[in-house]
C-alpha cells in the first residue's frame, strides 16, 4: 500500500518550497500540499530590492523552483490560497470555508511583515512597504515618474531601495534613528563604509532622527523630522524591521511570543 499521510506546510516561501522539496528527496511518498496566500510560485525575495525592483531581472530569475517542478514532483501547490485556520485536536488546516485539509505533518512558514510607520500622513498615496513581488512592481512604476523618494530606515531593505533608486535616476533621502547604516548588524566600522559609499553616489543622508510626519494633503509630499527639519519627497518607502506572522499559530491555541515558542527541534 501506499503512504497515506498528509503533510501540510502553510506558506508558499522560500523555505516552504524547500521544505517540500526536501520531503521528496528524502522519500516521503505520502501527499504533500504547500499552501500560499500570493498568486505566484514561490520565489526568493532579496532581489525585490535590488535586480527585480530595477527592472534588470525578470520574475523568472526570482523563482524557487521551474514551473512544471511541483506537478512532476507531486506536491499539491495552491496559490492565492490563504490558510484561514488551523484545527489542532482535528488536525486540520482549513484554507476555505468549505475545505478542510487533514495533516499528519504541519509546517508553519508564516514569515513576517513589515513593521508599520506609525505617525501621521502615514496612510497617504505614496507611502510604501517592500515585503512582496507586487509591492516591488508598484514601487518600481512609483520610482520611475518621482523625482524624490524618501527612504526611512538604513538597514539592509532601505539601503538596498536607496541603491536602487539612485541607479534608476531617482533622487533619495534616507532617514534613519541610528548614527550610521547598517550599525546595528554591521559595526560601526562598516556602517562608516555604506554611509560614504551613499554619499557618494549621491543619497542624502539624515541620521540620528526620524520621521514625526509625512506631510501631504492626498498624496505624499514630503517628510517633518524629529530633529525639526522637513524634506521633500513623492514616494516615502518604510524600511523598518518586521514583525513575526503569528497570528494563525496563536489563534489555534500555540504559545507565541514576537514567534512561534518552540523547542531545540523547532517544534
Amino acid at each position: 500500500m501506499g503512504d497515506a499521510r498528509t503533510f501540510v506546510i502553510v506558506g508558499a516561501s522560500l523555505a516552504g518550497a524547500k521544505a517540500a522539496e526536501t520531503l521528496r528527496r528524502e522519500g516521503f511518498e505520502g501527499r504533500v500540499v504547500l499552501v500560499g496566500e500570493e498568486p505566484v510560485r514561490p520565489y526568493e525575495r532579496p532581489p525585490l530590492s535590488k535586480e527585480y525592483l530595477r527592472g534588470e531581472a525578470g520574475s523568472e530569475r526570482l523563482h524557487v523552483h521551474a514551473e512544471g517542478y511541483y506537478k512532476a514532483s507531486d506536491i499539491d501547490l495552491r496559490l492565492s490560497c490563504p490558510a484561514r485556520s488551523i484545527d489542532l485536536a482535528g488536525r486540520q488546516v482549513v484554507i476555505a470555508e468549505d475545505e478542510h485539509i487533514r495533516f499528519d505533518g504541519l509546517l508553519l512558514c508564516t514569515g513576517a511583515r513589515p513593521r508599520r510607520l506609525r505617525v501621521p500622513g502615514a496612510e497617504l498615496e505614496g507611502v510604501f512597504y517592500l515585503r512582496d513581488m507586487a509591492g516591488s512592481d508598484r514601487l518600481r512604476d512609483a520610482l520611475r515618474t518621482a523625482g524624490r523618494v524618501i527612504v526611512v530606515g538604513a538597514g539592509w531593505i532601505g539601503c538596498e531601495v536607496a541603491a536602487s533608486a539612485r541607479q534608476m535616476g531617482t533622487e533619495v533621502a534616507v532617514v534613519e534613528v541610528a548614527n550610521l547604516p547598517l550599525e546595528r548588524a554591521l559595526g560601526p566600522e562598516l556602517g562608516r563604509f555604506y554611509r560614504d559609499l551613499h554619499a557618494a553616489h549621491g543619497v542624502e543622508m539624515h541620521f540620528s532622527t526620524g520621521v514625526e510626519e509625512i506631510l501631504g494633503e492626498k498624496a505624499v509630499e514630503g517628510a517633518r523630522l524629529s530633529n525639526g527639519k522637513t524634506i521633500p519627497g513623492e514616494v516615502v518607502v518604510v524600511g523598518i524591521g518586521a514583525e513575526p506572522r503569528a497570528e494563525l499559530a496563536e489563534r489555534a491555541g500555540l504559545a507565541v511570543g514576537n514567534g512561534v515558542l518552540t523547542n531545540e527541534f523547532l517544534e
